[in-house]
């Protein structure tokens, strides 16, 4: 039988049939043994072909085979940091949450999300969340990150799942298609789609008021089919993200602004870095491209990966 993955929990998967058939699976004991370096060889949104089996009157799923991705989101394992994590797959679009306070979103993470659906070419759209809890400065800053996205060709909306603000929106952008929400713990994205899908009624916490950060309420990725013909996959918090596989030579390139501009570099592998006659440095000089960007771009090329893990939330 074939089906998609649903839920992971780590050792049993939910997988769902074309004929709305769901069956708790497990995986074939071989799969462990193929060097597969992930920490899930087997991720939400997966296509699985599985055989039933029925012991004590009890019928469960064994996977064996896995059908090839079309994309995928990966990050680095936090706690195996020669491993990588496989958060869902088979994604029409992302859309990672932000939030200004309570608890921030730095750039920095920002970007690093966006240089892996940059590389797997997945529509990413940035939504900031809890629009009705800003003051004059935070709406000025989100006005502000808008205004950079934009320029470089992300979509952006501001919501708020309390007041409803551009939420029948958000359900447009979803219609007919597989999103996964994504970002810190406590930007609100289970309560974003409770707001959008009300019979869900998924499992909310309040802020950590101690450390300004979100409890982890969505313990394993999980999709669920909605009532208007589109499929979500809410993902649980992620702290920090650790770009995978990349070249030097390559990271620029996920960069849309930097690679409009490679050709006028005076070096093909130009890094962007010391080398003469740069055109992202020039650009930059004339605040043509963003220092937060630049920044970040710097932080993955030099390899400084401490931060996807111990990045601080209160700077």
């Amino acid at each position: 039988m074939t089906g998609i993955v649903y839920k992971s929990t780590g050792s049993w998967y939910t997988v769902k049939t074309d004929l709305g058939a769901v069956y708790d699976c497990r995986i074939k004991g071989k799969f462990r043994l193929k060097g597969i370096k992930s920490t899930n060889p087997i991720a939400v949104g997966d296509v699985v072909d599985f055989d039933i089996e029925t012991l004590d009157n009890v019928t469960t799923g064994i996977i064996h085979t896995i059908h090839d991705r079309e994309n995928y989101i990966v990050r680095k394992s936090v706690n195996l940091s020669k491993q990588t994590h496989i958060i869902a797959s088979n994604i029409d679009q992302v859309f990672l949450l932000i939030t200004i306070n309570n608890p921030p979103t730095l750039t920095s993470f920002i970007d690093r999300f966006l240089v892996t659906t940059q590389a797997y070419g997945i529509k990413t759209v940035l939504v900031f969340n809890k629009m009705d809890t800003y003051d004059d400065d935070n709406v000025m800053e989100v006005k502000y990150l808008e205004s950079v996205y934009r320029k470089i060709g992300y979509e952006c909306i501001e919501v708020s799942a309390m007041t409803g603000q551009n939420i029948e929106h958000l359900k447009g952008l979803m219609k007919d298609k597989t999103s996964m929400f994504a970002g810190h713990s406590g930007v609100g994205k289970s309560t974003l789609v409770n707001a959008i899908e009300p019979d869900l009624d998924l499992k909310t916490k309040e802020i950590s008021m101690q450390h300004m950060q979100g409890q982890h309420t969505t313990t394993f990725a999980e999709m669920y089919d909605l009532s208007f013909g589109a499929k979500i996959i809410d993902t649980p918090g992620i702290k920090g993200f650790g770009v995978v596989d990349m070249d030097k030579e390559e990271i620029g390139d996920y960069f849309p602004e930097f690679f409009a501009l490679k050709q006028d570099c005076k070096f093909n592998n130009c890094l962007h870095v010391e080398e003469p006659h740069c055109a992202v440095k020039d650009a930059l000089d004339k605040d043509e491209v963003s220092f937060s960007r630049y920044r970040s771009y710097l932080q993955i090329l030099e390899g400084d990966d401490e931060h996807y893990r111990t990045e601080e939330w209160m700077k």
